[in-house]
C-alpha cells in the first residue's frame, strides 16, 4: 500500500511520494544506547534525515515493530524532522517518542495546506499512540428538505433521503428551534405518504389532525396546489440558509402593502408570521447582519482534552455548528496545531473552502487565499465569544457524561486538583479537619471529621472532651486534640491522613505546627488552616494566605470539611451543656446524689423527658421514695 491510498482527495497535487512499507513488521534498530540517551538517530535513520527535502510534507515515525507511532506535518520536512533529534525536549512524552523511533517514512506535497489535510487523514487511519486523536463517536442532526412533489422538512442524523441537507447543528435543541420556527410559520406536511398526482386524484389519503388544527394545508387531498407549496418551501429554504433577516424584511413590506390595500385579514396572517420570525431573529442572530458569510473557530482545553467549536454565520445567523473533541495523548501538542487539525476536519467534512476565518489565535498552518482574523473587540469578538461559550458548554457536557460512565473519574480529577492547589506531594485521599467549641470556657470540646476521596466518612468522625486546658484557650485545646488523635493512630499502626485542616487562621495553625513538631510528623502530613472571614488558606511558614477561586472544587471540599467539623462540634457541645445543666438542677434536690442523677439521665436522656415522666416510670429507676421526692421538686422548676 502506498501513501497515496491514504487520502484520495489529494490526488493530482504533484507531490513526490516515498513508498511506505514494512508496517507491523519487526524492524531491526540501528540506534545504540548512546544514540537513544542523547536523542540521536541511528546511522540509517540519519541518512534518511539528511536526504529529506526542504519542502512541505508529512512524516511518520515507526517503532521497532513497524507500527506508526506518530504522524506530523511540516512546512520544511528536513528542518522539522531534524529538530526531534538534536536536543533534549521539555516534554517527557516527546522524549519518550524519540526514544522509540526506529524508522521513518515521508510524503512530499505541494503546499502546507495539503500537508495538513493528509496528516489529518493519516492520523485517522493509523491512530498513532503519540498523536492527538479526534474523539468523534456521535452523529450530528441535520435538517433535510426532501425532493418530492410536496417536499417534507424534518430532522435526521443519517443522509439516506434524497434532497437538500442543512446543518449540521451542534445539538438537537438547536435543530428543534429552527423546525419550530418553520412549522409555526408555514403549513407544511409532516406525514410520510408518497404523494403524487395520481394518489391525490384517487383520494387515497384522509385528512389528518394537523390539517384540522391549521398545521397542514391538506396537500394529500389537493387542497393546496404545488405552486403555492413551492413558495412556502422557498421561504423555508431562506430560514435554513440563515436569511431570516431578509425574510423578516420581506414579510414586513408585504404586510404593509396589504394594509395599504385594505386587505386586513391577509395582512394579519402575515403579521403573525412576521412576529414569529422577528422573535426568532432577536434570539438567534449572533453576528453582523450586513456580513454575508463568516466562519468562526473557538478553542478551549482542560488537562487532557481540547474542544473546538465551529460556527458558520450567514447574515449573522448560525447555519452550521460543529463541536470537535481531541484527546491529547502527547504533552507536546500545541493549541495552534490542534486548531489547524480542526480546520482541516471541517473542510473535509463539509467540503468547504474558507475565505475569512475568525479564530482566537493564529493556527499552525498557512492556507492559500485564507485570511485568519484574531478580533480584540467589536462584533467579530462578540461572535467569537458566542462560539467560545458553545465550546465551554460542550466541554462541561462531555465531562458530565464521562463522570457518569466512570464514577471514580470525578474523584480522581478532584484529588489531582487538590494536590496541585495545596502544593502536596501526594493526592489527599484521606483528609481530617478539627474545630474547637466552648462558651466562655465551659464544656470545651473538639471535633474531628474525616473525608475520603473528597466525601464524608461519617463512621470515622470523632469527638474530644478537652481535659488538660483550663478556660477558653483554643490554641492549647488544638494542640491537645492533635496530640491525642495522632499519637493514638501511630500507636495502633493506623495510616495518617495526607492532609489536616484546622478551622482558624494563623494562631490555630501555629499551635498545630507545634503539635506536629513534637510528634515528629511535620513534613509527613500536610497541614493548612482556613480563616472564616475571607476563606483564606494559610500554609505553615507563609505570611501571605492563598485565595482559591470561589468556584474551585478544592475550596468547596475545604468549606464542606470546615462546616461539617463546626456542625459536628456544636451538636456535641450543646448535648454536653444540656446534660451538665440538667445534672446541676438535680443536684439541688435533697436526697438525689450524683450517681442517682446520672442514672436518671441515662434512662430519660433529657431534663424535659424526666419532667414529663410519670411517678411509676421514675420509681422504676430510683425507687418509690426517691421518685416522690424528685417529682415534688421538679414541680418547682
Amino acid at each position: 500500500m502506498t501513501a497515496l491510498d491514504l487520502n484520495s482527495n489529494l490526488e493530482g497535487t504533484g507531490r513526490q511520494i516515498d513508498e511506505i512499507g514494512g508496517f507491523n513488521l519487526e524492524i531491526k534498530p540501528d540506534r545504540t544506547r548512546e544514540d537513544i540517551t542523547h536523542n540521536r538517530p541511528g546511522e540509517q535513520l540519519r541518512k534518511k534525515i539528511l536526504g529529506l527535502p526542504e519542502s512541505p510534507g508529512v512524516y511518520m515515525y515507526l517503532d521497532r515493530h513497524g507500527k506508526v507511532i506518530y504522524v506530523g506535518k511540516a512546512k520544511r520536512l528536513k528542518r522539522r524532522v531534524s529538530s526531534y533529534f538534536n536536543r533534549k525536549h521539555d516534554s517527557v512524552r516527546t522524549n519518550l517518542l524519540v526514544r522509540n523511533i526506529v524508522d521513518m517514512r515521508f510524503i512530499v506535497v505541494a503546499t502546507e495546506e495539503d500537508a495538513l489535510h493528509l496528516e489529518n487523514a493519516m492520523i485517522k487511519q493509523y491512530q498513532p499512540h503519540y498523536n492527538v486523536l479526534l474523539k468523534d463517536d456521535k452523529s450530528y442532526p441535520w435538517i433535510v428538505v426532501t425532493k418530492e412533489l410536496y417536499p417534507r422538512v424534518f430532522m435526521t442524523r443519517s443522509r439516506e433521503f434524497e434532497g437538500k441537507y442543512y446543518g449540521p447543528y451542534s445539538n438537537v435543541q438547536s435543530a428543534k428551534v429552527v423546525l419550530d420556527l418553520i412549522r409555526e410559520t408555514y403549513p407544511l406536511r409532516s406525514c410520510r405518504h408518497a404523494l403524487d398526482e395520481k394518489s391525490i386524484a384517487r383520494g387515497k389519503y384522509r385528512l389528518c389532525l394537523d390539517y384540522h388544527i391549521g398545521k397542514c394545508g391538506g396537500m394529500c387531498r389537493g387542497l393546496m396546489n404545488p405552486e403555492d407549496y413551492a413558495q412556502a418551501i422557498k421561504r423555508v429554504r431562506q430560514i435554513l440558509n440563515g436569511e431570516t433577516v431578509e425574510l423578516e424584511r420581506m414579510l414586513r413590506d408585504e404586510m404593509n402593502r396589504l394594509s395599504e390595500d385594505w386587505k386586513f385579514e391577509e395582512a394579519q396572517v402575515l403579521k403573525e408570521k412576521y412576529e414569529i420570525v422577528r422573535k426568532y431573529n432577536a434570539k438567534s442572530i449572533v453576528g453582523e447582519t450586513d456580513t454575508p458569510d463568516a466562519d468562526i473557530f473557538a478553542y478551549i482545553d482542560n488537562d487532557s482534552r481540547s474542544f473546538v467549536n465551529f460556527m458558520h454565520l450567514h447574515h449573522g445567523a448560525v447555519t452550521q455548528s460543529l463541536n470537535l473533541e481531541y484527546v491529547r495523548r502527547s504533552n507536546g501538542a500545541t493549541p495552534e496545531e490542534i486548531l489547524s487539525m480542526a480546520i482541516s476536519e471541517v473542510m473535509h467534512r463539509f467540503d468547504r473552502k474558507f475565505d475569512q476565518v475568525i479564530v482566537p489565535f493564529e493556527p499552525d498552518v498557512q492556507m492559500e487565499g485564507v485570511t485568519f482574523t484574531v478580533p480584540k473587540r467589536g462584533d467579530k469578538k462578540k461572535a467569537l465569544d458566542v462560539a467560545t461559550r458553545n465550546a465551554m458548554q460542550y466541554m462541561k457536557d462531555r465531562e458530565k457524561e464521562l463522570d457518569a460512565l466512570h464514577p471514580d473519574r470525578a474523584s480522581d480529577k478532584l484529588m489531582q486538583r487538590m494536590k496541585s492547589d495545596f502544593r502536596l506531594e501526594v493526592e489527599p485521599r484521606h483528609i481530617e479537619c478539627f474545630d474547637n467549641s466552648n462558651i466562655q470556657g465551659t464544656n470545651p470540646v473538639a471535633s474531628c471529621v474525616v473525608f475520603r476521596d473528597g466525601k464524608p466518612a461519617k463512621r470515622d468522625y470523632r469527638h474530644f472532651i478537652i481535659k488538660t486546658v483550663e478556660g477558653a484557650n483554643d490554641f492549647a485545646s488544638m494542640k491537645e486534640v492533635l496530640h491525642r488523635r495522632y499519637t493514638r493512630m501511630m500507636a495502633e499502626g493506623q495510616s495518617l491522613p495526607q492532609l489536616v485542616v484546622v478551622d482558624g487562621g494563623k494562631g490555630q495553625l501555629s499551635a498545630a505546627v507545634e503539635a506536629f513538631d513534637e510528634m515528629g510528623i511535620r513534613g509527613e502530613v500536610a497541614l493548612v488552616g482556613i480563616a472564616k472571614r475571607l476563606e483564606e488558606i494559610y500554609f505553615p511558614g507563609d505570611t501571605l494566605p492563598l485565595y482559591l477561586d470561589k468556584t474551585s472544587p478544592s475550596l468547596r471540599v475545604i468549606q464542606h470539611l470546615r462546616d461539617e467539623a463546626h456542625r459536628f462540634g456544636i451538636t456535641h457541645h450543646r448535648l454536653r451543656r444540656s446534660k451538665s445543666q440538667t445534672v446541676s438542677a438535680l443536684d439541688s434536690v435533697k436526697g438525689i446524689g450524683e450517681k442517682t442523677a446520672a442514672k436518671l439521665m441515662k434512662e430519660f436522656k433529657s431534663f424535659k423527658r424526666l419532667k414529663e415522666a410519670s411517678h411509676d416510670e421514675v420509681a422504676a429507676v430510683v425507687g418509690p421514695a426517691k421518685a416522690k421526692l424528685l417529682i415534688d421538686a421538679l414541680d418547682r422548676f
